[in-house]
């Protein structure tokens, strides 16, 4: 069964290391062959700048991100860059649509034109923050009552007019429903239930229904911390995070966003993407082929082609 996954790491590894190889190299979860061994029609690749990266570099590591893209995963036969969401349904059998998204504002400071230049490498989805606080607003791990800055809100205006969807999976509580009213397309690339998971990265019912009801999606993490606060889960306890925001919401607003090569601690039997079909297999212990074709690609295919 095809799959759409919001959420990589690879570029931040390609970027640090220049013997890794996006073809095959096994210290990379979603690399080439294991994308396809997975049957992942779409993968979304993160421009992520490690916090402890000086101020004055940040900028620079994200274009050697960019660049990492280009010369790595654009070169390897069978990859295509997705810059219009049209092609996602012209893709051939034997192809893989790729995607950058920017994992938080903290590479471009307070210059609006450094953030016109990532999107028009072909940056299709931004979430405003990581897990800290930057010039547009505040992570996670911020106080939860600080909401986005004066500087943020020009950021969404710009991003509104450029068609780009707005990634809350890292954002504080104020700042998401400060966001929420000014964003034109909005989802959560990587989030979980904090219902069943108490963590600040996942979403309450009162988000996960606000965001339905924008229009967006919640895309889940196979990251064990955000499945139970533990360093370990099986299939099963993810699938609990699915099943009860099916129910909340309805399966055509939930789909996947593994955050592979960004997570230490790993789902078992879940590890790579090459393993990708095994959550396929369980899921049908609990839904139809249909529902389970709708979460895997055709609801964000559906969400994306109306934009």
């Amino acid at each position: 069964m095809n799959i759409i996954d919001l959420h990589c790491d690879v570029l931040n590894k390609l970027s640090r290391n220049s013997e890794i190889q996006f073809l095959n190299d096994l210290r990379l979860d979603s690399n080439f062959d294991r994308l396809k061994a997975g049957n992942i029609k779409i993968q979304v690749f993160a421009i992520f700048v490690l916090p402890n990266v000086p101020v004055e570099q940040r900028f620079e590591q994200a274009l050697q991100q960019i660049k990492a893209f280009k010369e790595q995963v654009l070169t390897t036969p069978g990859i295509v860059h997705i810059t219009d969401w049209k092609q996602l349904v012209q893709l051939k059998d034997n192809e893989i649509g790729a995607v950058l998204s920017l994992e938080g504002c903290d590479c471009i400071g307070t210059d609006l034109e450094k953030l016109k230049i990532i999107i028009d490498a072909g940056v299709k989805l931004v979430g405003l923050t990581w897990n800290y606080e930057n010039d547009v607003a505040y992570g996670t791990l911020e106080d939860p009552n600080k909401g986005l800055k004066p500087f943020g809100k020009e950021v969404v205006h710009y991003l509104n007019e450029r068609d780009v969807i707005l990634d809350v999976a890292h954002l504080n509580d104020k700042g998401f429903y400060e966001l929420l009213p000014l964003a034109k397309h909005i989802l959560a690339s990587h989030c979980n239930s904090r219902t069943i998971c108490n963590n600040a990265r996942n979403l309450t019912d009162d988000q996960v229904k606000l965001i339905v009801e924008k229009g967006g999606r919640i895309h889940v993490v196979f990251y064990p911390p955000f499945i139970n606060n533990g360093e370990t889960a099986i299939i099963d306890e993810l699938i609990e995070h699915i099943k009860y925001l099916v129910n909340l919401v309805g399966v055509e607003h939930i789909g996947f966003g593994s955050d592979f090569d960004g997570i230490d601690f790993k789902v078992d039997a879940l590890g790579n993407a090459s393993e990708y079909q095994n959550l396929m297999k369980e899921l049908l212990n609990h839904f139809s082929e249909e529902e389970i074709k709708t979460m895997s690609h055709q609801g964000f295919e559906n969400y994306v082609l109306s934009i």
